[in-house]
């Protein structure tokens, strides 16, 4: 069967669903939704995604802040929110669920979203780069189990120049350095796992997934791809494409990020 994932950083889940992404959802049909910057608790999540989604969250310990879910036409079993040994218990970034797939391997979508940091605050940008270091292992962990796996989010890194309109600009700035992008690189080589955004969105810039809300970055698509979807090996060979949505216009946005929907044949 064909099957749709889409990942998407909401900017707040009630805010989006007042700016129109109940029209999207309609209109695109994924089966599956990844969410990031969710911004409220579970009990609120549920009626925000109407009849006919199953979910499984996190929210973060910090009212407002964060959160992550993965919502489903489907059941979701077999879920998880630890990643790190704890260090990252309650911060809203990380939940998994499992769905059942037609041949009986299931696929395990996570949910993650990986804060800014800041290249002159050595504290902050140590604990961004173990998040992701806990991704990488725990991405192979679940892989380990014989499950497909499909990690989602935002990860607030472009991988490369392709990955940022302004790269010059940027160079020495959180989200555009080497050690941030050697975690990508390791997601690669060391789990071999795919970066499907690129590997439909070719050798050339963009497409972004991102732009500020302020000034003609929208309009001029001055954007960051920082949204991923990046695919075990087997499930990466199942994959048939993947599509930014980007909205038509500024004044039709309802978060500063794309969805980012991939369609498996699965």
């Amino acid at each position: 069967m064909t099957l749709s994932v889409a990942t998407i950083n909401v900017n707040g889940l009630r805010a989006a669903v007042r700016r129109g992404m109940d029209a999207w959802v309609a209109q695109a049909k994924p089966d599956v939704m990844a969410l990031q910057e969710v911004r409220a608790p579970d009990e609120v999540v549920a009626p925000l995604l109407g009849d006919g989604w199953s979910h499984v969250g996190a929210s973060s310990v910090l009212k407002g802040r964060a959160g992550v879910a993965v919502a489903a036409r489907t059941e979701v079993t077999d879920t998880s929110a630890a990643i790190g040994d704890g260090r990252f218990a309650g911060s809203g970034r990380w939940v998994e669920g499992t769905i059942d797939t037609a041949d009986g391997r299931g696929l395990c979508v996570a949910s993650a979203y990986v804060h800014t940091g800041q290249a002159d605050d050595p504290g902050r940008m140590e604990e961004k780069l173990a998040f992701l270091d806990a991704i990488v292992r725990r991405v192979g962990e679940v892989a380990a189990t014989g499950r497909h796996v499909l990690l989602t989010g935002d990860l607030n890194v472009a991988h490369d120049e392709r990955d940022i309109k302004n790269w010059k600009g940027n160079r020495g700035k959180a989200g555009f350095l080497p050690e941030e992008q050697e975690r990508l690189d390791r997601l690669r080589d060391e789990v071999g796992f795919v970066d499907l955004g690129r590997r439909f969105g070719g050798e050339g810039s963009g497409p972004y997934t991102w732009w500020s809300w302020r000034g003609k970055a929208f309009d001029n698509d001055a954007g960051w791809r920082i949204d991923y979807l990046i695919a075990s090996p087997e499930l990466a060979a199942l994959a048939k494409d993947v599509v930014v949505h980007r909205a038509p216009t500024y004044a039709e946005r309802w978060s500063d990020h794309a969805p980012v929907v991939a369609t498996f044949d699965l």
